[in-house]
Protein backbone atom coordinates (compact mmCIF):
# COMPACT_ATOMS: atom_id res chain seq x y z
CA UNK A 1 0.00 0.00 0.00
CA UNK A 2 1.58 3.40 -0.93
CA UNK A 3 0.84 5.90 1.96
CA UNK A 4 1.77 9.21 3.21
CA UNK A 5 4.08 10.71 5.77
CA UNK A 6 1.22 10.98 8.53
CA UNK A 7 -0.12 7.26 7.62
CA UNK A 8 2.88 5.48 7.79
CA UNK A 9 3.53 6.78 11.60
CA UNK A 10 -0.08 6.02 13.00
CA UNK A 11 0.01 2.40 11.06
CA UNK A 12 3.12 1.70 12.69
CA UNK A 13 1.94 2.62 16.07
CA UNK A 14 -1.06 0.60 15.28
CA UNK A 15 1.31 -2.41 13.76
CA UNK A 16 3.18 -2.18 17.38
CA UNK A 17 0.76 -2.61 19.21
CA UNK A 18 -0.02 -5.63 17.91
CA UNK A 19 3.20 -6.96 18.61
CA UNK A 20 4.43 -6.20 14.68
CA UNK A 21 8.04 -6.19 14.35
CA UNK A 22 8.39 -3.55 11.53
CA UNK A 23 11.73 -3.73 9.29
CA UNK A 24 12.33 -0.44 7.06
CA UNK A 25 14.53 0.14 4.07
CA UNK A 26 14.91 2.86 1.47
CA UNK A 27 16.59 3.49 -2.34
CA UNK A 28 15.32 4.79 -5.38
CA UNK A 29 14.26 1.59 -6.82
CA UNK A 30 14.32 3.21 -10.36
CA UNK A 31 14.45 0.33 -12.99
CA UNK A 32 13.36 -2.66 -10.51
CA UNK A 33 15.34 -5.98 -11.17
CA UNK A 34 16.02 -9.50 -10.03
CA UNK A 35 18.83 -7.81 -7.27
CA UNK A 36 15.86 -5.48 -5.99
CA UNK A 37 13.80 -8.10 -5.35
CA UNK A 38 15.94 -10.46 -3.40
CA UNK A 39 17.27 -7.89 -1.60
CA UNK A 40 13.65 -6.99 -0.13
CA UNK A 41 12.89 -10.84 -0.08
CA UNK A 42 15.34 -11.35 2.14
CA UNK A 43 14.65 -7.52 4.07
CA UNK A 44 11.45 -9.17 4.88
CA UNK A 45 12.56 -12.44 6.73
CA UNK A 46 13.88 -9.66 9.63
CA UNK A 47 9.89 -9.21 10.38
CA UNK A 48 6.54 -8.93 10.09
CA UNK A 49 5.86 -5.62 7.87
CA UNK A 50 8.49 -4.12 5.01
CA UNK A 51 8.26 -0.75 4.79
CA UNK A 52 10.40 0.83 1.84
CA UNK A 53 11.27 4.42 2.19
CA UNK A 54 11.30 5.50 -1.78
CA UNK A 55 13.30 8.72 -2.42
CA UNK A 56 11.37 11.37 -4.57
CA UNK A 57 11.92 12.57 -8.40
CA UNK A 58 13.84 15.78 -6.71
CA UNK A 59 15.86 13.67 -4.35
CA UNK A 60 17.00 11.04 -7.07
CA UNK A 61 17.64 14.15 -9.12
CA UNK A 62 19.70 15.47 -6.51
CA UNK A 63 21.66 12.28 -5.52
CA UNK A 64 21.46 10.95 -9.04
CA UNK A 65 21.69 13.44 -11.87
CA UNK A 66 19.28 15.37 -13.48
CA UNK A 67 18.78 12.63 -15.81
CA UNK A 68 17.38 10.35 -13.72
CA UNK A 69 15.51 8.87 -12.36
CA UNK A 70 14.46 6.89 -15.42
CA UNK A 71 10.91 6.18 -13.91
CA UNK A 72 9.02 8.60 -11.66
CA UNK A 73 8.34 8.13 -8.40
CA UNK A 74 4.40 7.56 -8.87
CA UNK A 75 5.55 4.35 -11.17
CA UNK A 76 8.39 3.58 -8.88
CA UNK A 77 5.81 3.46 -6.17
CA UNK A 78 3.19 1.56 -7.80
CA UNK A 79 5.81 -1.14 -8.94
CA UNK A 80 6.95 -1.57 -5.21
CA UNK A 81 3.62 -1.99 -4.19
CA UNK A 82 3.16 -4.43 -6.05
CA UNK A 83 6.00 -6.66 -5.18
CA UNK A 84 4.83 -9.59 -2.52
CA UNK A 85 7.19 -8.40 0.03
CA UNK A 86 6.88 -4.99 0.54
CA UNK A 87 3.89 -3.88 2.73
CA UNK A 88 4.03 0.01 2.73
CA UNK A 89 5.56 2.36 0.17
CA UNK A 90 6.22 5.93 1.81
CA UNK A 91 7.73 8.35 -0.13
CA UNK A 92 10.56 10.88 0.93
CA UNK A 93 11.75 13.49 -0.75
CA UNK A 94 15.06 14.31 1.73
CA UNK A 95 18.67 13.72 0.24
CA UNK A 96 18.33 10.99 3.42
CA UNK A 97 15.57 9.18 5.39
CA UNK A 98 17.05 9.84 8.47
CA UNK A 99 13.44 12.27 9.08
CA UNK A 100 11.47 9.22 8.08
CA UNK A 101 13.22 6.42 10.24
CA UNK A 102 12.71 8.41 12.80
CA UNK A 103 9.11 8.59 12.39
CA UNK A 104 8.65 4.70 11.39
CA UNK A 105 10.89 3.50 14.46
CA UNK A 106 11.35 0.40 13.09
CA UNK A 107 12.63 -2.70 14.55
CA UNK A 108 14.98 -3.29 11.65
CA UNK A 109 16.62 -1.10 9.62
CA UNK A 110 18.07 -2.95 6.00
CA UNK A 111 20.67 -1.54 3.47
CA UNK A 112 23.05 -3.52 0.76
CA UNK A 113 25.97 -4.72 2.27
CA UNK A 114 27.87 -1.76 0.17
CA UNK A 115 26.88 0.22 3.31
CA UNK A 116 29.06 -0.17 6.30
CA UNK A 117 27.17 -0.58 9.05
CA UNK A 118 28.41 2.48 11.24
CA UNK A 119 28.00 4.12 8.15
CA UNK A 120 24.01 3.95 7.55
CA UNK A 121 21.77 6.63 8.15
CA UNK A 122 19.81 5.91 11.24
CA UNK A 123 21.23 3.31 12.26
CA UNK A 124 22.45 5.17 15.00
CA UNK A 125 18.53 5.58 15.56
CA UNK A 126 17.35 2.45 15.78
CA UNK A 127 20.07 1.07 18.02
CA UNK A 128 19.34 3.49 20.79
CA UNK A 129 15.79 2.44 20.29
CA UNK A 130 16.34 -1.07 20.87
CA UNK A 131 16.57 -2.50 17.16
CA UNK A 132 19.19 -3.71 14.77
CA UNK A 133 20.97 -2.53 11.57
CA UNK A 134 21.55 -5.45 8.99
CA UNK A 135 23.04 -5.67 5.64
CA UNK A 136 22.20 -8.08 2.74
CA UNK A 137 24.91 -8.79 -0.28
CA UNK A 138 23.85 -7.49 -3.01
CA UNK A 139 23.61 -10.06 -6.48
CA UNK A 140 26.63 -9.70 -8.69
CA UNK A 141 26.77 -7.47 -11.59
CA UNK A 142 22.98 -6.51 -10.64
CA UNK A 143 22.34 -2.94 -10.71
CA UNK A 144 20.18 -0.04 -11.96
CA UNK A 145 23.37 2.08 -13.48
CA UNK A 146 25.00 -1.29 -15.38
CA UNK A 147 21.20 -1.72 -16.70
CA UNK A 148 21.51 2.10 -17.97
CA UNK A 149 24.98 1.38 -19.30
CA UNK A 150 24.60 -2.09 -21.05
CA UNK A 151 21.12 0.34 -22.98
CA UNK A 152 23.56 3.20 -24.03
CA UNK A 153 25.76 1.06 -25.48
CA UNK A 154 23.29 -1.11 -27.24
CA UNK A 155 21.77 2.19 -28.90
CA UNK A 156 25.30 3.61 -29.20
CA UNK A 157 26.40 0.52 -31.17
CA UNK A 158 23.18 0.28 -33.47
CA UNK A 159 22.89 4.12 -34.31
CA UNK A 160 26.57 4.98 -34.63
CA UNK A 161 26.30 3.80 -37.99
CA UNK A 162 23.63 6.08 -39.08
Amino acid sequence: MIVSREEIVEICNNLRTKGKKIVFTNGCFDIIHIGHINYLNEAKKFGDILIVGLNSDDSVKRLKGQNRPINTQDDRAGILDALKPVDYVVVFDEDTPLELIMEVKPDVLVKGADYRIEDIVGGDFVVRNGGKVVTIPFVEGKSTSSLIQKIISIFSTKFSGS
